[in-house]
């Protein structure tokens, strides 16, 4: 289905005493791999709640297998492997080089400005993605 990869560097802010990245900054990684995925299809995320639709994460399941350090240059797959009428199912793999790091698999439902379920919008690629580098 689609998918994107994007590369970051692991900011120090984002790290424990360890200089580990803390095991809640996943979240926001795999926020970051979703909005940047639709940006790179040709979508904005922003103007699509400008239209009264927001996205919402209703399910969240992490497996986490070895850790990533401050400085390290990850590369986050966010892949869309469901659609449905009002809710989609996401992958995702973090790896530094050729290791896994962390999978995760989300399930994200579309809601209107009062939190009613809402018809997904039509997110066919505009254009095919890019790789970018995130700092």
């Amino acid at each position: 289905m689609l998918q994107h990869s994007l590369e970051i560097r692991v900011a120090y802010q984002e790290t424990d005493g360890q200089r580990r990245v803390h095991h809640a900054n996943y979240l926001n990684y795999f926020e970051r791999g979703r909005v940047e995925m639709l940006r790179s299809f040709g979508h904005d995320y922003k103007g699509i709640e400008d239209r009264g639709m927001m996205f919402v994460v209703t399910e969240m399941n992490v497996r986490y297998f070895a850790p990533a350090d401050f400085d390290d240059v990850l590369t986050i797959t966010t892949e869309v492997v469901e659609l449905r009428k009002v809710r989609m199912r996401h992958r995702y793999t973090i790896r530094r080089g050729d290791t896994v790091l962390v999978e995760a698999d989300s399930v994200i439902a579309c809601v209107d400005r009062n939190g009613k379920p809402a018809r997904l919008p039509d997110l066919t690629p505009v254009h095919q993605p890019d790789k970018e580098l995130a700092s």
